[in-house]
């Protein structure tokens, strides 16, 4: 199997391609280097033995997910990346219990947040009702105050323009 050996200080490893068999355990011995994995340099992180890494290929061995998304992403090989993480059952229950609740809660949500626009567009619709009766209202009244005889506009300004008559006796001297 082709493998990464984790080599390196703490919090800034670097790894080496490995060749062992794949029951041994990646700190023991291993049947040959390959090369070595950097993740941290931004440009040739991996820099292997292009043709060790092809002759192991074509004995049957066979790379890490990791690896392999590493060879396909530089081009050594061809094909489609395999997927590194692996769920078990327990795993998979737990998550799609939880992206359940989580649509359920999104559902939710969305349900409120229509409710709320529904109430609103319910509440302009009332306000909107109201300014119209009021304006009509309005009208009817500026219309019924038009429509009265000139007689009784007369008479209620003649009742208005007449002074208020002091009816207090006066003291002469």
């Amino acid at each position: 199997m082709i493998r990464l050996q984790r080599v390196g200080k703490t919090k800034a490893p670097t790894y080496r391609v490995i060749i062992s068999e794949k029951a041994r355990d990646t700190k023991g011995t291993y049947l040959e280097k390959l090369g070595t994995f950097n993740p941290h340099a931004k440009e040739n992180g991996l820099l292997v033995d292009a043709e060790r890494v092809k002759y192991w290929l074509g004995k049957g061995a066979q790379a890490s997910a990791t690896l392999h998304n590493l060879f396909v992403k530089t081009g050594l090989v061809s094909g489609a990346k395999k997927k590194v993480v692996f769920l078990s059952k327990e795993r998979k229950v737990k998550l799609g219990a939880k992206d359940k609740a989580k649509q359920e809660a999104d559902a939710k949500a969305k349900a409120d947040a229509e409710a709320k626009v529904v109430a609103e567009a319910e509440a302009k619709a009332a306000a909107k009702e109201a300014a119209k009766a009021e304006a009509e209202a309005k009208a009817a009244e500026e219309k019924a105050a038009a429509e009265k005889p000139a007689e009784e506009v007369k008479a209620e300004e003649v009742k208005t323009e007449t002074p208020a008559v002091d009816t207090a006796p006066t003291e002469t001297v």
